[in-house]
Formats: structure tokens, sequence, C-alpha cells
């Protein structure tokens, strides 16, 4: 969420276009990303690793894409067109998940064809619009009015929390309904409509208003086809590279794409769809060597100062430890919601029971409780001398992040396989995250823009952005190592497989009990064996799916029985178990084997912990290469 600060200022009429266009595009997005990874599990089967590292990938390149999305706009379309062009690219795109979430009972293979699309094509409507409305924003004022540009941010991103928030309530309650303890996944499809239909109106508030309010204070529109004149005039502040300094970077970035890749490929194998892979096993190494070619393209620059140089390298330090926080964070959209949706009684005021996908709203209404008290805070410290310099204040949030998950942790070490959170404990890990989030997350934009050198400000920016993106891709990496929790042993128990015994290795599971555990995403493919066997293994497992949700539409409170499943022949489900094709396994991550929540939970509390601890260390070194920047 971003944050929101008072105002009482009066503002041009153009920035309230501004402000309803942002509202409906987020309530647009985070109404999708609400129900992204329940669809994901329950309509689509694609399991929760899975779920988990695509959601990772798909936030990343939100991330991403941006910077291409700002070059254009800079270069050949402007703002307004880019803005047009994002938010119709947005709203094809919902449609497309609302065409997938109509169809996944009678036409699976096709309705994931429509969901990838969909997310594609939303990822580079984001790119369009994103950095283009907000830059917008600051061309409403004349330079002697620039004063007014913190509360015109306030209103603007007012509008973004607004949107958040409706979102966040209302698609939960059309798209997430479960009955008598049975999720209605025929329901999903109404909330990417309502994500679709928002996105529309946005786009068209601004299509029809913004000729008339969306102007300069001479009423000239802004945000129009790039000047000739003014790219020439600019030219010398921007930044040039040589032909040697390019070529080493493209080589780096060669170097380290093959090395992230080889670590992400090794290190876990997908069940049932090759989405996973793809997206681990290309998207993330991309993102991670990007980011870095790109900080070391900036340092190849002779004409750098050795002030210039220490500044950019508090901005890469600083960007380095961002990515915990953000790993951290982003668990919200994908384990937490599982965790959510299985294992906490969600009762709230009065014996409503909230749908699982609306839990992440806390997040965002303790940012507009929380926002304005803690820029008071800062401005009395600040008064006082106290202020504490930007990279603690991050070090803070770090901190914050991993005493959430500690709380958590503890609560959860103790309920097995059947006992249920009580929904105050993730109530109050929000609280705490979103004081974390507040204490870190507003105040990296601002130290880019301060310690950057006038001509590498994009670029900076570009790899303070490529940042948050790894950090949503180491998100959906931990997000994929989430144990299996309660519904998943009951889900077990009515196969009549003891779930607990098969991962303690306490009896000799069969291979047809191996296959029904693939099948309810509950254990590992390794897809180069089965490559090798000639086993139809995935397409049985993908007939098995169309029954699942032929029967749950007919009855949705059905359990569907072991005998309604197709099985391979017992000669193939024999080599599946001889070969260990099927695993069944506790995850692992960096040589650590994860049991149970309590110690899935502690790997945020090391990570965050330590990253913490070192920032706080080395905040006074930081201050110094900063230079008197605050």
């Amino acid at each position: 969420m971003d944050t929101v600060v008072q105002s009482k200022t009066k503002h041009p009429k153009g920035l309230w276009v501004l402000f309803g266009t942002e509202m409906w595009e987020r309530f647009n997005f985070y109404g999708m990303r609400a129900i992204l990874t329940l669809f994901m599990v329950n309509a689509l089967r694609l399991g929760e690793s899975n779920a988990s590292i695509i959601y990772g990938g798909f936030l990343a390149l939100c991330y991403l894409t941006p910077l291409l999305g700002g070059f254009i706009a800079d270069k050949f379309l402007g703002n307004r067109y880019c803005i047009l062009l994002g938010g119709t690219l947005m709203a094809v795109g919902q449609f497309l998940l609302f065409y997938s979430a109509t169809i996944f009972d009678t036409g699976l293979e096709t309705s994931k064809i429509a969901f990838w699309l969909g997310l594609l094509v939303i990822i580079f409507g984001n790119g369009f619009f994103k950095p283009n409305i907000s830059s917008m924003v600051g061309s409403l004022y004349p330079a002697q009015e620039k004063s007014k540009l913190d509360s015109a941010f306030t209103i603007f991103y007012m509008g973004i929390n607004i949107g958040a928030l409706l979102s966040q309530y209302f698609v939960p309650i059309i798209a997430d309904v479960v009955v008598d303890g049975q999720r209605d996944i025929f329901v999903f499809k109404w909330g990417y409509l309502a994500a679709g239909i928002a996105m529309v109106l946005g786009t068209l508030i601004f299509l029809f208003l913004k000729d008339k309010y969306v102007v300069d204070p001479e009423g000239k529109p802004i945000g129009g086809l790039p000047s000739k004149s003014r790219n020439k005039e600019e030219e010398g502040e921007k930044a040039k590279f040589s032909s040697a300094s390019l070529g080493i970077t493209v080589g780096l970035f060669v170097v380290l794409f093959f090395v992230f890749r080889y670590l992400h490929v090794n290190e876990v194998f997908f069940s049932k769809f090759e989405i996973g892979s793809l997206v681990k096993g290309i998207i993330y190494p991309i993102i991670y060597a990007s980011g870095i070619s790109l900080a070391i393209l900036i340092l190849l620059d002779k004409a750098l100062t050795k002030i210039e140089i220490q500044r950019i390298l508090v901005i890469y330090i600083v960007s380095f430890f961002i990515i915990f926080f953000w790993a951290a964070f982003e668990q919200a959209g994908s384990s937490l919601t599982f965790i959510a949706d299985n294992q906490t009684d969600r009762t709230f005021l009065f014996g409503w029971k909230m749908p699982a996908s609306m839990v992440q709203i806390f997040n965002g209404l303790f940012v507009v409780i929380l926002a304005v008290p803690f820029s008071l805070l800062w401005d009395k410290l600040r008064a006082k001398g106290k202020e504490p310099v930007s990279p603690l204040k991050q070090a803070m949030g770090l901190a914050l992040i991993a005493l959430s998950y500690f709380i958590i942790a503890y609560n959860v070490k103790d309920l097995g396989n059947n006992g249920l959170l009580a929904i105050k404990w993730l109530v109050l890990l929000y609280f705490i995250q979103t004081c974390g989030e507040l204490c870190l997350s507003p105040i990296g934009l601002s130290l880019v823009g301060k310690l950057s050198p006038k001509r590498f400000a994009s670029l900076l920016y570009g790899v303070f952005f490529i940042s948050n993106a790894a950090g949503y891709a180491l998100a959906g990496t931990l997000g994929s190592i989430l144990p299996a929790t309660g519904d998943k042993f009951i889900a077990s128990e009515k196969q009549g497989i003891d779930l607990q015994a098969v991962l303690d290795k306490k009896y000799d599971v069969s291979g047809k009990e191996l296959f029904i555990l693939a099948q309810y995403d509950l254990a590992k493919i390794d897809k180069e064996k089965l490559d090798k066997t000639g086993i139809k293994l995935n397409e049985a497992i993908e007939k098995n799916n169309k029954t699942i949700n032929k029967i749950k539409k007919a009855d949705k409170k059905a359990e569907v029985k072991p005998e309604q499943l197709t099985y391979l022949s017992e000669p193939e489900l024999s080599k599946l178990k001889s070969d260990n094709i099927i695993t069944v396994e506790y995850n692992r991550f960096a040589g650590f084997t994860i049991h149970n929540l309590f110690e899935f939970f502690m790997v945020f509390v090391v990570l965050c912990g330590i990253a913490a601890v070192i920032l706080a260390l080395i905040s006074p070194i930081l201050k110094k290469m900063m230079h008197g920047v605050k």
C-alpha cells in the first residue's frame, strides 16, 4: 500500500481526474490480486507451490515493465497515450481472466492458456500505466506552486488506498464464497469481471476528462507526445556509456542469467504444469541478472566522482536489503493467504467468517490509520535532531517484519495438523508489518532521489525498482516451501492415506497412493525422470482434474472418492515409485528441512532479523558515505 498525508490545500480539477483514474485502476489490480492464488490452486489446480512461484513472478514483472513503459512514454508516445494504452490492456487482461474462470471446468487447458495470456497482458498494461500517471501530477502545478506537491500526492495516494480497500472488501465478498466448509470455485469469475469493469471505468474517466481538466496552469494539455526540442535540451543531462561498458554489461548479464538459472532449476522440481519451471527458470534469473548488470553499468562511468560513487553505493546497499523486506512482506498474497484459508479460524465480529482472500485488507486499513502518525513522528524527531538516518529507518522496518513472523511462529508452534490459528494473530502480524512498511517503503524512493547524480537518476530508480522485483521473486521462492497445512492432512485422510506417516517415512507407500498424492499436489514429480519413461502421468492428472471439477460443479459438497479417479497401469504405478519419479518429502531451503509452519515462519525471522542487524550496524558508515544527505 502507499502512504497518505493530510492536506487542506485547494488543487486543480485535473488532480481529481487522476485521482479517480488511479482509484479504479487500484481497485482493478488489488481485486484481482486478492483471489489470484486461490483461483490457481482451487480452479486451475496448479498447487500451492506453483501458485506461489507464479504469483512472485507476476508481481516481479509488474515492477520490471514500468521501466519499459516510462522509456516508451518519454521517447515516443507521451504520458497520455501510455495511460490509455495501459488501462485498455489491463482491462483486456482482466476479461481474459474472467474467460479463464468461466471455462475451466469444461476446457482446463484452454482456461490455462487464457489465464497466462491475461496475466501477460496485465503485466504490460501495468508497465504503461504505472509510471506515467504519477508523473503527470507534478505537471499540473506552476513552478511557484511546487510546494503544493506534497499535499497533491497525498490526495493522489488516497485514491490508491481507497481503490485498494474497496476491492479487498467487495471482491472477496462476491468471488471467495465458502458454504458449509466448501469453496464455490465457480464464482472466481465475478471477481475478475468486477476488476475489469473497474479498469474500464478508470480508463473512460481519463479519456473523456483529460483534455478539459488534465492541463497545465496555462490550460495546455499535459503529457502529450514528447517534444523533440525538449529532448535535445535534456540530452546533455542524460548518461552516456561507451561501447566497452555496454559490452561488459551484456556479457555480465548473460553469465549471471545462466548462474541464477542453474541455481533455480536445480533447487526444486515442479509438478503438473510447465509454467512454474518457466517462471523460476527464466523470469527470476532475468530479474536478478538485470539488477546486478544495470548496477555495474552505472559504476563503469569514468566521470563519476568519489562522492557520487559512495552515494550510489549507499543506494545499492539499501536496495539489497530491501529485497528481504519485500520477500517477507509479499507473503500476503500467497503463503499467508493459504494459511488464512487452510488453518485459521477466520470467525470475526458477531460470528461472521471472513473470506480468506479478505484478510489482506488489514494492511491497507492500517496504512490509512498509521500514515499520518508516522509522518508526525518523523517531523517531531527531526525538530529535536533525533530523526534516525534513512538506512536505520529501513533497518527498523526489517526488524519489525522479523518480529511479526516471530510472534506468528510462536503461535503456530503447537497447532499440529488440525489446530486453527486465531485470526487475531494475523491481524497483529499485518499491524506490525504495516509499521515496518511505513519505516521502510516511503524512505527508499526519497533516498534514491536525494543521492542520485542527475544524469543517472532514471537508471538508479531502475535499479531500485528491480530490487523490489527481486524481492517479489524471492517471495515466490520462499512461499513455495510452505509445508503441508491442516487441509492437506484432511484431504489425504479422505483418500485413505496418512500423510504424516508418509512424510515421516513410517510406512511403505504404494505407487497408487503416490499417484493420489500427486493428484492432490501433495507430492513432487521429477519431470526429467518422468520424460525419460514416456509415462503420461500429467495427462492422467489433467483428466482427473476435469473429473473433479465436473463433480464439484454438480455438487459443491461432494467428496471425490479414490474409485472416481483414473489411474495408470500397475506396472506404470510401480515404476513411478521404484524410480523415485513421485516423492513425498518435506520441503527444504538453504540446506534446512522445513517440517512445519513454525520452521517456515522462522525462515523469515532469521532472514529479516539478520538483515536488520547488519543494516543497523553499518548505518553510521552509510551516513558518512551519504556526505550530508539526510
